[in-house]
Formats: C-alpha cells, structure tokens, sequence
C-alpha cells in the first residue's frame, strides 16, 4: 500500500542537443502538437540521444542504433524534453516506428524530464507483431512544462536498431472512453465450488422478474433449474443484478456452466481439486519473491533469476548497508527476506504481518477441527529446504524472519532493541528492472515502535512454532521478541515519517496502542508469563470493537491479537469473551454477505474501495473462518468458503483476481520483475499471485487515465501500470494463502 514512481531517463548527463520550451497551453484549447520536428523534416532539431546511442536521420525517419550489453530500460535512450502537459488535458500518443532485428521492444514514454521523473504514460510494444503504427490516448494528472516524450532503447544483450517518425503528443483530443469487456452477464466463480458448499452467482440483467435459470453439465446436458432472485441496484457496481443459488446441486464435475437471460456464464468445476493446487500455489508464490538467493528455474520453470542484491555488480547490496543520513552511524547485514510487491523494498511492519497470516495458516492446522498439518508439510512446496523434516510453510517463513531479526538495532547502539521500519532503495527504480541488475544505493530507515512491535509478535509467534523443530531458533527468536518489547516500552512514540517515501513506499502507522496489544498476546501466548498476560487484559483494544467494515491489515493489527487468543490454547481469564467477540465480529460479516448482492463480506462507507481491496475482503472471511472453528456453526463455514467467490470471478468485472485462476484472470500486476507486459522475456506473475483489486482512490496516472468517475468494483484495470489498483504484495498473498488452505480443508 505505497505510491510508486516508475523512472525515466535522467537527463542530466545524456542531454546532447539544447532544446527550446514551447508556451502552456490552456486547458481546453483546440488541438495543438505538443512534439516539435515528429516527422524530421529538420533533421535531429528537438531530439537528444544519450552517449551510448548514434543517431541520424535516414528516409526521413530518425534511425538510432542501440548497443547490446545494457542492463536497463534507460541505459540507452532518445527523446525531446520541456514538452508541456496540462492537468485534466487528454493527449493522442501516436508514432511509427520498427526494430531490425524485427521483435524488439521498446518502451515509450510520457513523463517529467527532470527528478523525481514521474511517467504519466508508457507503453512498450513489441515491434513488427501488430503492424508498426502505434496510437495511445491518456490524460496528463499534472501541469508541467518540463515534460518529456522519450523511447527507451535498453536492456537488451545485442545491439539493435529503433527507427521512429511521426512522433506526436496531441493536445485536446477527446479522451477514449474505457469500457471493460466483463464478457457474459452471468457471474460465477471461475474456478470451483465445493460439492457440499454454497453455490451462488450473480446474474446482471434490466429485468426486475425472475427469470429461469439453467446448470449445465461439460456435455451440455441441463442437471439442475430453478429461478433468480431480484435484488435490485447494486450500489458497489451501479448494476441492476440477480442473485441466483444452485447449492442442492453435489455432483463432482468439470467445465460446468450457468445460463441465464440467454447469457451463459464462464465454465466452472464442481470440486476440491482447484483449492488443493491453490493452496499450494498461494504459498509458493513466496519462493520467487525471495531476495539474496538465485531463485532455480528447476524448481520455477520460468522464474529463475540471479541472486538480488548480494552485492554482486551492478547491485550494491543488502550485505553491509548504512542509514540514511543522520540516522546512524553503522551498517547492517539485511540480506534476504521477501521482496515486498513489485519493488525491491523490504518493510518489517508488511513481512510483519505477512510472517504472522502464514504462520497462523500452519498454527490453525494444529488445532482447527479441520485443520490438516500435513498439506503443508515438509515437501509440500517444492522449496530448496525441503526434505529437512520441517513444514515448508516453517520453512518458507523463517526466510522472512531471519531477516526480520536482523532489522534489530544492535546492543550498544542509540536504540538498541528497535526495529528499523524498512530498507529499500535511495531512489526509485523503472520497470522492468530485475532484483540483481538493480544499482541502487540501499538505506535503512529510522527505527519505528510500529516495526519493533511487528518483530516482537512475530518472533514470539515463531518461538512456540519452530521449537519442536529448531530449539536453538526457538530461543533466539524469543530473546529477540523480549529485547524488542523492552525498547518498544522505552520508545513508545517513534513513528514512521508519513513523507519518507522516495524509492520505497512510506508505511506510516500513528496508531500503535494495536500493535502493543498483538505483541504481547503473542508474548503471552507462547510463554504464559503474567506481564503480557496484564498488559492484553489492561490494554483498552482488547474489549473494543476491531471488526470494522474494511477489516485488518498491516496497520490494523488488532484481530491478529484477538484470533489468536481465541484460537491458541492459553489460560487467559476471560477466553470465552475474546471468542464470542470473534463469533459476534462474524456475524456482522455475514450479515454483510447476505445483504451484498455478490455476496461477499465487504461494504465499506459510500462503497469506497480501499488499496488493496481483495485481501481485505479474504481477510474479513478469515474471521469468518475462525468463526467456524470455535463455533462448528455451519452458517460461518458456508459463508467463509462464498467469500471465495468474489476474489475467483463472482464479481462486476468478472474476472479472476488470481493469476491462473478461471479462465479471465488477472496476469499483468505491478511488478519489476514479473513484467511479462512490458518485456516478453520476462514472466507473468505466477500462478497463485493476488492482484490488489478495485482502488477507488485509483492514485496511479494510468489509472486515472482511464478510471475517472469509477464506481466501486469498476475500479480497477489490470495493467502493470496502474500500481495502485493491481500491485501484488507479500501480505495480499498471505490473505491468500490462508483462505485457500481453509477452503481446501473443508473438502
């Protein structure tokens, strides 16, 4: 949940040519060219290159030969500055160009031409595939006349040659309406219902009757009818919908249908199988976000990479890394850990509560009426440790938690026993970039009470798992959460700085009465020592009402407190009130369920999405969940498992916020390395990888672009530019991964 910027070129040392800004123009003008000497008609007048690049112009196109060996996007480019944008002004992007060899790709860009190089529009087209003429429509979210139209050249292993004419940014253009292709109006889960589980699906029609309904089987063959429901206007789609419930039907199959109002939805499975996989796939996801070690194309086919950021050239590494200026005077070994989302952060308040959701997805296994150890045990995951006789869930966590310990303030410094918020890069980086080619100076960031108290619960959390494993682990992790409670009483104010977000998002939290409440429960829990057990009972968050409409997430710790306490065997006085609170938190989500016409267990005030809405959503069916393993009330179960439907394709867009998952899925989520979209040598993201979701806050200029005036659900586009309605994240995925396995346990 972070603002990025994607780079252009910096052009303080690749200027060859002085340039001549034009004067603004007014909103609203008559089209005006924006693009001084597109068509070359004056030779390179207007157009710089950088060093590395040889440019002239041949056939009246202007021809520019690349050299191979380059790491990035940037490192070779050509372009025209001081072009002027104007706020809420639409623009027609055009240009021709080509590449011999033929297929190359070039990324062509809108932005600011001087720091923080914000880009307003890219796309990057593989040449000669779809014709050579190229035309995009966008709309600028800023007022500058330092803006700048560059091709970016770089990146590739062998020289090449970019030729480019009739380069125009037009001005006053009238804006392309967006309008999605949400494909049948009958919306389903795309993926599987259980056969003994709720089947439900939303029917979007103008008919205010109810209309008849048909279940096909894979042949074709009717094996079920009944009739919709109306439920009116939806108010987080602006659709008028139906609800239809085919539940008594509990035959297994594959590639079944549900027709309606002649409409014929996507093709779904009847099944346990699909949860199996996504159980799995949810989880190995944290494989390929590893930072510090090469990721094994054996084990990923696809996916392997070098090592990041071990120092290795062009990194500088997370192996020796100082503070940012004035903050301290040492360096640290922050190596390895997860990648946040699609940058190369690392922030101990996300792995923080990332470490918990996956580690609570193993400890409810342990005591859930349902739960099953086994299914993520050792060689579950295909990961480098297995077959070292531990869960690979242990195992894939403890990547995260060593680095979480080593985010620790050392003994005899300023602060020692804090937690450092976060360590990223000096500045942000472009897309695509992978984690070993980026060359970046890395920074740790001010400690924070926020990320000293996400290390104290998680690590205390880990003491109580990883003892019948690794006692020696057991006792460091314990002793680091202690050291990290003690300092967290000591500096019970220091908050992270809501500005520091250049080259890594700012993660400000300035509320953490949470966050003591979750790390002492943890304390308590795993040693049943009276200080935590005072501190849970005396702290003003434990009787209050945390269940709230958007539901928990790195900043609202609360509910990781109170699930656990519910669920983790303890002596706590007054248990049975910490689980009806959860059972009366999930009445609420249910009541919420039902009453949505899409039936999930999320509305929040004025149908206001927030950054990263699908996880919010599995998280609130988490309590859901947790609701049936205290209760066996059915009505939770039933209600945890439809909160799948949603996130798998039962929703207005009609796609699946997983990758891989029903046949329209999102697969071009934000990320510098799963950047298939923009670099056909790069892959998609991989199966199992959750996209963030509608955003209606849409932040991003490529969504603005295209989103403006959105409605709720409407709110999203799966594009890798459009970082703040389809990032993936590593505490997204946990959500994921929780619900998944649940979902596969009541099988």
């Amino acid at each position: 949940m972070k603002r990025r910027r994607t780079a252009l070129v910096c052009l303080t040392a690749l200027l060859a040519a002085a340039v001549t800004a034009l004067p603004a123009a007014p909103a609203g003008a008559e089209e005006t060219e924006q693009v001084r000497n597109g068509t070359f008609d004056n030779g390179t007048d207007s157009w710089w290159t950088s060093s590395n690049v040889t440019a002239a112009v041949t056939d009246g196109r202007l021809c520019a030969d690349a050299p191979g060996g380059t790491t990035n996007r940037w490192d070779a480019a050509l372009g025209q500055n001081d072009v002027t944008l104007v706020a809420g002004e639409s623009y027609k992007f055009s240009f021709t160009a080509t590449g011999t060899p033929a297929d190359h790709v070039v990324r062509a860009i809108v932005g600011l031409s001087v720091s923080p190089y914000d880009t307003y529009y890219e796309i990057s087209p593989q040449l000669s595939v779809s014709g050579n003429t190229y035309s995009y429509t966008f709309t600028s979210p800023v007022d500058t006349a330092q803006g700048q139209v560059g091709f970016q050249l770089g990146g590739t292993p062998d020289a090449w040659r970019f030729c480019v004419d009739d380069v125009s940014l037009l001005g006053g253009v009238a804006p392309e309406p967006y309008v999605p292709d949400t494909g049948p109006r009958v919306r389903v889960n795309q993926v599987a219902y259980l056969p003994s589980g709720p089947k439900n699906a939303t029917l979007v029609t103008d008919a205010t009757s109810r209309l008849r309904w048909q279940l096909k089987n894979d042949a074709g063959r009717t094996v079920a009818h009944g009739w919709s429901v109306p439920r009116g206007v939806d108010a987080s789609s602006g659709q008028n919908v139906h609800s239809i419930d085919f539940g008594r039907y509990r035959k297994r199959g594959e590639g079944f249908t549900l027709v309606a109002d002649g409409e014929t939805s996507r093709p779904f499975d009847i099944g346990t199988a699909a949860y199996e996989r996504l159980r799995l796939d949810s989880a190995k996801y944290y494989y390929t976000q590893r930072s510090g070690t090469a990721i094994s194309d054996e084990l990923r086919p696809g996916y392997g990479r070098p090592a990041g950021h071990v120092g290795t050239a062009p990194n500088q590494g997370d192996t020796e890394v100082p503070c940012q200026p004035g903050v301290c005077d040492y360096t640290l070994d922050v190596s390895g850990g997860w990648y946040d989302a699609g940058d190369h952060g690392k922030y101990v308040v996300n792995g923080g509560i990332s470490t918990w959701e996956l580690l609570s997805t193993y400890e409810r296994s342990l005591h859930a009426r349902t739960g099953e150890p086994g299914k993520l045990g050792d060689g579950s995951l295909d990961i480098p440790e297995s077959g070292n006789r531990v869960p690979d869930i242990l195992d894939e966590a403890r990547w995260e938690l060593d680095f979480l310990l080593k985010m620790q303030v050392p003994q005899g410094q300023p602060l020692a026993g804090m937690a450092h918020h976060k360590i990223h890069d000096e500045q942000w980086t472009g897309l695509p970039l992978l984690p070993s080619d980026d060359p970046q100076r890395r920074e740790l960031h001010p400690p924070t009470t926020a990320a000293t108290l996400n290390l104290a619960a998680t690590a205390a959390q880990a003491a109580r798992l990883y003892r019948p494993y690794d006692r020696e682990f057991a006792a460091k992790a314990l002793d680091a959460a202690r050291t990290a409670w003690t300092a967290a009483l000591a500096h019970p104010d220091l908050l992270a700085d809501e500005s520091d977000g250049i080259g890594g998002g700012a993660y400000p939290d300035n509320e953490v009465a949470d966050e003591f409440y979750w790390a002492a429960a943890e304390l308590y829990l795993t040693t049943g020592e009276r200080d935590f057990k005072d501190h849970v009972l005396n702290s003003p968050v434990h009787t209050a009402d945390i269940f709230g409409p958007i539901g928990f997430d790195w900043a609202r710790t609360a509910a990781a407190a109170r699930l656990d306490l519910a669920t983790v065997p303890s002596r706590l006085p007054g248990r049975d009130h910490v689980r009806r609170s959860v059972v009366r938190g999930a009445d609420g989500y249910l009541a919420t369920l039902k009453a949505h016409p899409y039936g999930m267990p999320y509305a929040p005030d004025g149908n206001v999405y927030d950054w990263g809405s699908s996880h919010q959503i599995l998280n609130n069916a988490v309590v859901l969940a947790t609701a049936y393993d205290i209760t066996g009330g059915s009505k939770y179960r039933d209600g945890a498992v439809q909160s799948m439907d949603y996130i798998l394709g039962r929703n207005a867009l009609n796609m699946s916020y997983v990758t891989g998952y029903g046949e329209v899925n999102a697969h071009n989520q934000h990320s510098r390395w799963y950047a298939h979209q923009l670099d056909p040598a790069l892959p998609a993201p991989p199966d199992g990888t959750l996209s963030g979701g509608p955003n209606s806050s849409i932040q991003d200029p490529y969504a603005q672009s295209k989103l403006q005036g959105c409605v709720g659900q409407f709110c999203f586009i799966d594009d890798i530019q459009s970082w703040s309605t389809n990032e993936h994240t590593i505490n997204w995925n946990a959500a994921l991964a929780r619900m998944a396995s649940f979902v596969a346990d009541q099988g």
